[in-house]
């Protein structure tokens, strides 16, 4: 934990935008550098201009590829196109209208010039299945889209990713093709075609219109409105900063947008675990922002908000601030969502599923079990819930960081990438209707299910340690037991859908870990959790590590 860790932001904190804008011009990358080449992670190609792996020519390229696979695809239909506050987003965006329009794509970008402007995750991904709603497989109108974010990383960071017809992250083999064939124009270093004569001319679409005016589809807005909860809602700069002004307006809810609006040098915030400017909501030296900005709100001796939320800068990611417990964790949020939806969206499919994260908690799978519906665990990545939610398969899929979706009252898909505006409001559906606090109606279930303790650490690992973990096979683990307590299962694939993990999970009756290779980072990521409380889950880190060690020597 850095030393200044969720304090607020000075100014030596801050990055020099004119140099990152400069930079995201003059930096040509080097296509024979593997750190400053095309690559597509769980989220799209990611990096910041000051070091040559997120520039103009990046852009130019991906958006030439993403062009050039939808051809391939036949996608014939609009891409729409949306950006968040990231400095670098609006510059990124710009080249990929003029490339995708060079290149005959039909692209539809946001109407308005202010706040509305910015285009969260999930609006895009909701506008995407509103326009290929009914459509066939292999309609050539089919819609796809670009999302420009880094979502919650540093100010200085630039993202890029593309969500093709099903609404979702694209999957692995989609982004590999769009990845290779970006590099490969970059090593060309041939020039790539602008809008002239003959381009297409980009058009405008209402993101925040056909989201908001859909919610009441989605999330039961009336009780809330009926149960007067104060809400207070931070963007923490992000794109959802109009979204909210809108819904609270809309639909005539006591809610108030916290904030100071869009910086994009995030000059507002509080300093992450490591010292950097991050907007993750379910860090608790982030949120530290929104108590803070929450608390300045107050009246005198007004009592405060019944909840309070936030979102990263794209709202793909949610936080819940409960009056009587603070920021939750984003495990117990998720066991508390599933349990009320699966008790009162009563016209879900009965044989539909819940998808959650191999490395999310194992409560989830109790609270499952106990409404007798069907798990889907897979590996860590969102994209492995986009088949199931744009199917209707699954009705609810979440990640332990923070990020999740979930159907229409009908069953029918809402948004098949994550959406933090729709967990929040979620947050105080529960409230409004069961008359607690979400953080409350988590003591409930562990009183049924037990208190899991549960936490991830990072170790140090080489590339060489990585790429063996990631290698690893069951048979790698020879033993038997772990913090004393005999071994039900080793797994190296997802028991949801066979995908392989990336690394190892092993499992006893009363506790699991997971280590995975991070992949930015010389660390593996070590979950881990306990139903048998802090001291053996401290027995359960330590064995794991261990284990992991003879596992890779």
């Amino acid at each position: 934990m850095h030393d200044r860790a969720g304090q607020p932001a000075a100014a030596d904190d801050l990055v020099d935008l004119d140099g990152l804008l400069r930079a995201f011009t003059e930096i040509v990358p080097d296509p024979e550098d593997p750190a400053q080449q095309v690559v597509f992670g769980t989220s799209g190609h990611r990096g910041t201009s000051l070091n040559g792996s997120f520039n103009e020519a990046h852009i130019a390229a991906i958006s030439l590829a993403i062009a050039e696979y939808r051809a391939a695809e036949g996608i014939a239909g609009p891409l729409f196109l949306g950006a968040d506050t990231h400095a670098l987003s609006a510059p990124a965006a710009r080249v990929a209208v003029d490339v995708l329009s060079a290149a005959g794509v039909h692209v539809f970008v946001a109407a308005g010039s202010g706040d509305e402007a910015f285009v969260p995750t999930p609006a895009l991904s909701h506008a995407i299945l509103v326009h290929n709603r009914d459509r066939a497989a292999d309609d050539p109108h089919r819609a796809d889209g670009i999302v420009v974010t880094a979502s919650h990383n540093p100010p200085r960071d630039g993202g890029f990713k593309y969500n093709p017809p099903h609404g979702g992250p694209a999957d692995t083999d989609a982004t590999k093709r769009i990845a290779a064939r970006a590099n490969a124009l970059l090593a060309a270093a041939a020039g790539i075609p602008r809008s002239g004569p003959g381009a297409v001319p980009p058009g405008n679409y209402d993101f925040l219109g056909e989201y908001v005016e859909s919610l009441d589809e989605v999330i039961d807005l009336a009780a809330i409105r009926r149960a007067g909860l104060s809400i207070g809602a931070h963007p923490l700069g992000g794109a959802s900063v109009a979204y909210w002004a809108a819904i609270r307006d809309r639909y005539d809810l006591d809610l108030a947008v916290l904030g100071p609006g869009v910086d994009p040098r995030w000059g507002f915030m509080h300093l992450d675990w490591d010292g950097r400017i991050r907007m993750d909501p379910s860090s608790p030296q982030v949120m530290s922002t929104v108590t803070s900005a929450a608390e300045a709100h107050r009246d005198g001796s007004a009592p405060g908000f019944d909840l309070v939320t936030g979102n990263d800068a794209d709202a793909d990611r949610h936080g819940i601030v409960t009056r009587d417990a603070g920021l939750m964790n984003p495990n117990h949020f998720l066991a508390v969502a599933i349990d009320y939806l699966l008790g009162h969206r009563p016209d879900w499919p009965v044989d539909a599923g819940i998808g959650k994260t191999l490395v999310s908690s194992a409560i989830i799978d109790r609270v499952v079990a106990s409404h007798g519906r069907r798990l889907l665990e897979v590996p860590v990545g969102f994209k492995w819930f986009v088949p199931g939610l744009a199917s209707g398969d699954l009705v609810f899929g979440g990640e332990e960081s923070a990020g999740a979706s979930f159907q229409r009252f009908d069953g029918t898909a809402w948004s098949t990438d994550k959406d933090g505006i729709l967990l929040c409001l979620l947050a105080a559906e529960i409230r409004a209707v069961t008359g607690r606090s979400p953080s409350e109606r988590y003591r409930e279930l562990t009183e049924r299910f037990g208190a899991p303790a549960y936490v991830r650490t990072d170790a140090p690992a080489s590339a060489e340690q990585k790429a063996r973990l990631a290698a690893l096979s069951a048979d790698a683990v020879t033993d038997t037991e772990l913090a004393g307590d005999p071994i039900t299962a080793v797994l190296t694939e997802a028991p949801g859908n066979g995908a392989g993990i990336g690394g190892l999970k092993v499992q006893t009756a009363h506790a699991w870990f997971a280590a995975r290779p991070s992949g930015t980072e010389d660390v593996m990521k070590i979950y881990a959790e306990s139903f048998r409380g802090e001291e053996h889950l401290a027995q359960v880190q330590a064995a794991a590590r261990a284990l992991v060690d003879r596992a890779l020597a």
